[in-house]
């Protein structure tokens, strides 16, 4: 289903901050910010080889994001796997009895799709399957 991992989310209390210590301290390569006001979230990527970091930080107190930072902390948030159909993925989850976070696809960063698995089916880590868009 996977073919590699997309990129590794990391909850943030405040992205400028962080984003300077992984673009001029690490040197990682900056691909740009994005707000996305459904999910509540500004998010800056990092490349990193094949993959990404997923910086998030919350833009209103009760997002998921704020929870996350309130309960756990900064610190990683999900893991994102490449998958060439989410929706065909999520029916195969669905099939086989993998507890959903969501249903149905929804836009992520970049134009992605991306639909959630929940922890308690993943060994406590929340997976997030992500199909390409226009990055």
């Amino acid at each position: 289903m996977t073919g590699k991992i997309n990129h590794i989310g990391i909850a943030v209390k405040n992205l400028e901050t962080s984003m300077t210590l992984y673009r001029d301290v690490l040197g990682m390569s900056f691909e740009g910010t994005e707000e996305i006001t459904d999910q509540r979230v500004r998010v800056a990527f990092f490349a990193v080889g094949e993959s990404r970091i997923e910086l998030l930080e919350p833009t209103t107190p009760d997002s998921p994001v704020a929870r996350f930072l309130e309960k756990n902390g900064e610190g990683v948030h999900h893991v994102a796997y490449q998958v060439d159909d989410v929706a065909a993925a999520l029916e195969s989850l669905r099939t086989a009895g993998v507890r959903l976070i969501d249903e149905q696809p929804r836009r992520g960063a970049h134009g992605t799709q991306i639909a959630f698995l929940h922890p308690k089916a993943t060994g406590g880590v929340l997976t997030e399957l992500c199909q390409a868009g226009e990055h």
